[in-house]
């Protein structure tokens, strides 16, 4: 019964804390289809003139609030543990969507609220992966941590079809543009209040010197007290201890450790090669990408659809893929199969160019195909492995700093490649797909040679697979000494 309830109470802790991700991804993907409306552009004054820019500045503001966010939380996280952090930027991004809700016909309003949301956004996505891996059981962790893909593929999803909902079944009113902006409200409440209904991490509580408090965590979590609870909680304990020994205090000398080096740059390297694929740029600009390989009017349906395939490829990896390949495995697959469809679609696209005025034919149907495949092959590798390997490589007390910098790393060129690929599109056209195949091709060789599997690994051995062999645990032998010490 213990077990049940502990998996239960699992699934619900992270399924609530991607509240966040669902939020990061809606946030997104909705602003993108509401500047299109009308409505929105009588209400705010929008032109022709200056539609581009409101567009760009819209989505770059939401990315430097998170940036920049992600430096502000480390410290806030590390003294003030997950609940409240995740409490404040639920609170933070709330405030932020109100303004942005209220009818007050000014951009600069608009951008104001913005920057504020994207500091709550950015606050979540820094505190969820690390939370949710702390709180895992080491044989879940993996689907648990795949859940934050998950929700963000829901998020996306829904902005799709609330925004074609909205554009097809309300008059063109303030009201049109509001629903889709305020129903945000519904999710950022859901996360604040859900956290209330939760216990703080465990191993924040442990590493913070409040034992008792942890123990009490832990066992929530697992779903009752138990001779494998006590393990666990007795392998954490050594794995803080050993960490503290080694370092005497959190000294600038951790983080210079060859292990925690070679950490902080994988998650560097990792969080830019999720750019690198082309995902991120086919989910800001679904609809002009799918203009460019021929869908003409029918863009915006085929947008809502392929957000739709993402929900069901991601759920999929979610139950079925993450556990058994494992994420060295599922990151080398994808990678190599995003660079072939990259290439059919560019081959497509090179040899039968789209014409504007023509319906959707043979070769365009296939195109938009690839690019569904394309997304596919994301949504079980290089969309959820990363926020789901960043928050369990680090050690207790650099997590944070990790998790952040990997963080922050993600939206600077998350940033980046949403400037670049639009003109991409428009100059270079089917020569985007074929560059997005070269990388994706080169991320092979990289997942190849630098990622080291952590399947199955509780985060205490996480140690012994990143080589650091003066802080690592021997698992088993804590076990024995507390199974001696029960009997």
């Amino acid at each position: 019964m213990s077990e049940s309830l502990g998996s239960f109470r699992a699934w619900y802790l992270v399924a609530l804390c991607c509240v966040g991700s669902f939020l990061f991804a809606y946030d997104t993907g909705v602003v993108g289809g509401v500047l299109t409306l009308p409505s929105f552009q009588n209400d705010f004054r929008i032109t022709k003139a200056n539609q581009s820019n409101v567009s760009s500045n819209a989505t770059s503001l939401l990315q430097a609030g998170a940036f920049f966010s992600c430096f502000f939380v480390w410290p806030f996280t590390a003294r003030f543990g997950r609940r409240w952090s995740i409490t404040l930027a639920s609170l933070i991004f709330n405030i932020g969507a109100i303004i942005q809700v209220t009818n007050t016909h000014s951009l600069a309003a608009f951008y104001v609220a913005r920057v504020i949301s994207g500091v709550g956004v950015g606050m979540a996505t820094v505190i969820i992966p690390m939370y949710s891996a702390e709180m895992a059981p080491k044989q879940i962790r993996g689907q648990l941590g795949s859940m934050f893909q998950f929700f963000f593929t829901l998020g996306v999803m829904t902005s799709y079809w609330v925004d074609y909902g909205v554009s097809l079944h309300l008059e063109s009113t303030t009201r049109q543009w509001q629903i889709p902006i305020g129903l945000q409200l519904v999710p950022g409440g859901i996360l604040g209040l859900g956290m209330l209904l939760t216990k703080e991490s465990t191993r924040w509580l442990a590493k913070s010197g409040k034992r008792d408090e942890a123990m009490q965590s832990l066992i929530w979590i697992r779903g009752g007290d138990s001779d494998k609870v006590k393990e666990e909680f007795a392998e954490i304990i050594a794995g803080i201890e050993e960490e503290e020994r080694i370092t005497e205090g959190l000294t600038l000398k951790e983080y210079l450790l060859p292990a925690n080096r070679y950490r902080f740059i994988i998650v560097i390297t990792l969080q830019i090669g999720v750019q690198l694929t082309g995902n991120t740029s086919l989910a800001y600009y679904a609809p002009q990408i799918f203009k460019a390989v021929g869908a003409g009017d029918q863009s915006l349906l085929i947008s809502g659809f392929f957000g739709v395939v993402k929900v069901v490829s991601c759920f999929f990896f979610l139950l079925f893929l993450v556990e058994r390949i494992g994420r060295r495995g599922s990151l080398i697959g994808g990678a190599f199969l995003m660079g072939t469809y990259m290439l059919i679609i560019a081959c497509l696209t090179a040899t039968h160019p789209p014409v504007a005025s023509q319906t959707l034919t043979s070769t365009s149907a296939a195109a938009i195909a690839m690019v569904y495949l394309e997304a596919m092959s994301y949504n079980i590798s290089w969309g959820p492995v990363p926020w789901l390997y960043m928050s369990e490589i680090f050690p207790s007390r650099i997590r944070e700093a990790g998790v952040a910098v990997g963080t922050a790393t993600q939206w600077l060129f998350n940033f980046v490649f949403s400037q670049i690929t639009p003109h991409a599109i428009n100059n270079i056209g089917w020569r985007t797909f074929l560059m997005f195949c070269i990388f994706n091709w080169a991320l092979v060789v990289y997942a190849w040679l630098v990622i080291k599997e952590t399947k199955g690994k509780s985060l205490e051995e996480m140690e012994a697979v990143f080589g650091s062999s003066e802080a690592s645990v021997d698992a088993e032998k804590v076990h024995e000494g507390v199974r001696d010490e029960i009997h």
